[in-house]
């Protein structure tokens, strides 16, 4: 199908889409915010930029997608788990959230063409979204750095934990270090969403937002290196950076890493171990264990299960974890029988970054921003006018041509 240049409005859409995904819990913020309110807003958010999406695709055209169609299956999975209302009526609301952000995608479907719009549109929001939390940083420090998190940054304009600040500052980071190997920023640019990223993100002592970093540029590098020269020289300069830090550096990342926790708490993955073996002990029915229970809060016993593999088993069973690992299964795939650019390198950052956090991480089996990055990921990969030209000029050697 003929691709056009998206509507501003798409990126407002992408926005909102993406406040809708920023949760309604955290630290204490500056301005108290009632729950009910921040729900308001993030779910308000979600029906404008589903009406927004249908405005600007009022034809309802779109492009095939076998993420989405995928994401489509684990849908009708999470409804048929649900309705028996074992997690409660919050179920079918949930179910009722995915619905609309699957659609919304969708729509949105219609302006993937491969290139590297709803990358910026990403940086964008997200980089908003830090500004809030450096406001809150320098505006209270206090709730900035709250007990409650073990002093690690948090968001004290909006309420963010530690993890979605550390994930949403490591993924811009990446990308705006990829858009500037591939010639499409300028250094200062770069540097402008870079520097300030990584500060917010050792703020946040995250380790799965550290690592998801470090893999993911280490893959999308990797896809370069044969036919991009600044790719080359990135590659080699970061690893005598990391080797010369691991050396020179050794104690303090040691601390860092560690966060002040104790060696049981630490090899236990902060709690998360005995969560996920509670969970996997208790008993299940055969529909259990092929529906699972239904959409609930990602948490068993009042506990966080903070794993993407076993909420989805816990709320959408052993189907579920089939179409997860499927649609990621097929990204792959596509990514590695791409021709080299700038484009594949971003997708496969972006999925490199989800599969290792998606250990530590719930977010694969339901509206969240992993589901966001890979959606982005998917738009890289989509073959249009913009993705046929990239591969046309990209040259063996010497990177993307200007």
């Amino acid at each position: 199908m003929d691709t056009e240049r998206p509507p501003k409005l798409v990126g407002a859409a992408w926005t909102l889409l993406i406040i809708n995904t920023l949760g309604s819990t955290g630290a204490q913020t500056v301005i108290p915010l009632p729950r009910s309110v921040s729900q308001l807003v993030t779910m308000g958010s979600l029906m404008t930029a589903f009406v927004l999406a249908l405005v600007l695709n009022p034809r309802i055209r779109i492009r095939p997608s076998a993420y989405l169609l995928l994401l489509t299956f684990l849908l009708i999975t999470s409804i048929v788990a649900s309705v028996d209302l074992q997690s409660g009526l919050g179920a079918l609301f949930r179910c009722f959230r995915f619905s609309v952000f699957l659609a919304t995608l969708w729509l949105l479907t219609r302006w993937w063409d491969g290139g590297v719009t709803f990358v910026r549109h990403h940086i964008r929001a997200y980089g908003a979204i830090l500004v809030t939390v450096a406001i809150g940083l320098v505006v209270a420090p206090g709730k900035a750095f709250p007990d409650i998190y073990g002093g690690r940054l948090s968001g004290a304009v909006w309420p963010l934990t530690p993890p979605q600040v550390g994930q949403y500052a490591a993924v811009i980071a990446g990308l705006s270090l990829l858009l500037w190997l591939g010639r499409r920023t300028d250094r200062w640019s770069a540097l402008a969403v870079v520097v300030p990223s990584l500060g917010l993100l050792l703020l946040t002592h995250t380790r799965t937002a550290t690592l998801g970093l470090v893999v993911g540029l280490a893959v999308a590098l990797g896809s370069l290196l044969l036919t991009s020269s600044r790719a080359r020289k990135v590659f080699v300069w970061s690893a005598l950076v990391v080797g010369f830090a691991a050396v020179a550096l050794a104690s303090a990342l040691q601390t860092w890493f560690l966060r002040g926790q104790s060696a049981d708490n630490f090899s236990s993955l902060t709690g998360r171990a005995k969560v996920w073996d509670a969970l996997l002990d208790a008993p299940r029915s055969t529909f259990d264990y092929v529906f699972g229970i239904g959409l609930t809060d990602k948490s068993y016993a009042g506990l966080p299960i903070d794993s993407s593999w076993l909420a989805v088993y816990y709320e959408q069973g052993f189907l579920g974890i089939g179409l997860v690992a499927a649609f990621l299964l097929v990204l792959v795939v596509v990514a590695v029988l791409r021709p080299p650019s700038l484009q594949r390198a971003c997708a496969m950052f972006l999925i490199a970054y989800c599969l290792s956090a998606s250990y530590t991480e719930a977010g694969l089996g339901d509206a969240s921003p992993y589901l966001l990055h890979l959606a982005v990921a998917a738009s890289l990969l989509a073959r249009g006018p913009a993705s046929e030209s990239a591969e046309t000029n990209f040259i063996p050697g010497g990177g993307a041509r200007r």
